[in-house]
């Protein structure tokens, strides 16, 4: 190889990191939906997490199986190892969330960039499209 072909790709290779060093903001009205579709999106969670375990329970009331499954999550929740354990996720969570956040914002910036101008009116499409079912399946607000 010569070395102007060396340089070339030396400074080429420069550049392209400079560039994936420098992610795009995203605009204010993209991070305002997202986070209101996250919001709703995990409300949803939370309501079928809500739902599943009031049947569970109720499937499970006076059974031995239900008591005996009773005793071991109270004996987990009381357990100082389990506290200790929540403790370290909660605070390793804390100490992770401004990457989290970088990383989320950087993500919106190149999806608002590169892909929105392509996908976006698709993606919002189907988005408004599966609301009505997930509203059905999987409603954001207690009946």
């Amino acid at each position: 190889m010569n070395t102007s072909t060396l340089n070339v790709d030396f400074v080429w290779t420069n550049e392209l990191s400079l560039c994936l060093c420098e992610l795009p903001q995203p605009d204010a009205k993209l991070v305002e939906k997202y986070d209101g579709l996250k919001g709703v999106f995990l409300q949803r969670l939370v309501n079928a997490y809500e739902i599943v375990l009031t049947n569970l329970e109720k499937l499970a009331e006076g059974t031995i199986t239900g008591d005996k499954a009773k005793e071991i999550i109270q004996g987990a929740q009381e357990n100082e190892r389990v506290k200790g354990l929540s403790k370290l996720a909660t605070a390793l969570f804390e100490e992770l969330r401004p990457a989290i956040e970088k990383t989320r914002l950087g993500a919106l910036g190149v999806y608002g960039e590169y892909l929105r101008p392509y996908i976006g009116i698709y993606l919002d499409t189907a988005i408004n499209n599966a609301k009505p079912i997930l509203d059905t399946v999987l409603p954001a607000e207690h009946h």
